[in-house]
């Protein structure tokens, strides 16, 4: 079976529940976006940016964070040199496990500058944002509800926009960074959605998961099983000891919007088998 045929099984195993709508932007896409991006990882060298961080009830939401640390351990495998890039309080919390470039919450202009000059120090040769709040057409940041967040929302679009290397937009509802690129089709879902855009956008129903589908393709390109080591319940378990909740239930609990541990463990066993790898 060719990679192409993988990709697309995998997309679409992705997007079978369906909860806000990927289905729709799917169609939207073009097939063989997880190949894509995942010769993009499979080709990154040096350091990767990776921004993840949702702001929830005055902390972070679990999905978002757990994909970003597998891709993170992923890179790490592969001999690049991944930091997590992210706002208070998810950066403070991770920073002794792990590198991170702290943002600040800031007016667009100041973050501007903040991502250029990090983006300058760091040189990075790929760019990762996965479920960061996208800013919307009228400069604000808003959640699956609607709400404005934007006083709490650090900003992470300027690192892709600024970026001279590929970049990647990883959401699962439609006001996340990258979903600017299926603008047009986001019209048909009840969101306000992101108008940032990115190089490559890969979509899933939990964004978590998205991760894990791009580890999966890259187990493939690599004839190597890099999930199967990966503890999904243990990352949730250290992000839930750091104040994670959940971003559905807004409950400190191990689960991912609202979707019980079960249910990852179950798609990381049949991403696996897609691989032949189980």
């Amino acid at each position: 079976m060719n990679n192409l045929i993988l990709s697309t099984q995998i997309e679409n195993l992705l997007v079978a529940r369906n909860p806000r709508g990927m289905q729709t932007l799917q169609a939207a896409l073009v097939p063989g976006y997880y190949l894509r991006a995942a010769q993009l990882l499979q080709n990154a060298t040096g350091r990767v940016l990776i921004g993840t961080g949702f702001p929830v009830a005055g902390t972070y939401e679990t999905d978002g964070p757990v994909g970003a640390i597998a891709l993170y351990r992923a890179l790490e495998a592969l001999g690049a040199e991944p930091i997590l890039v992210c706002g208070t309080p998810l950066a403070d919390a991770i920073a002794n496990d792990y590198r991170v470039h702290k943002i600040s919450l800031g007016e667009p202009a100041v973050s501007k500058v903040e991502a250029q000059n990090a983006l300058q120090q760091y040189q990075p040769s790929l760019v990762i944002s996965i479920e960061r709040p996208g800013m919307a057409a009228d400069g604000k940041y808003y959640n699956m509800r609607g709400e404005d967040i934007s006083s709490a929302c650090a900003s992470f679009d300027y690192f892709l926009s600024s970026a001279s290397c590929p970049t990647i937009g990883i959401g699962d509802g439609g006001n996340e960074i990258g979903m600017g690129n299926v603008a047009k089709t986001l019209e048909q879902l009840s969101i306000i959605p992101s108008a940032t855009c990115c190089d490559e956008l890969v979509i899933a129903d939990v964004s978590n998961w998205a991760a894990q589908g791009l580890i999966a393709m890259l187990s493939i390109l690599r004839q190597q099983d890099m999930l199967l080591d990966w503890d999904n319940v243990a990352i949730l378990q250290y992000l839930s000891d750091r104040g994670s909740v959940d971003g559905v239930t807004r409950e400190n609990h191990l689960t991912e919007d609202g979707l019980s541990s079960d249910i990852s463990e179950e798609l990381i066993k049949n991403l696996r088998k897609l691989g032949g790898f189980c």
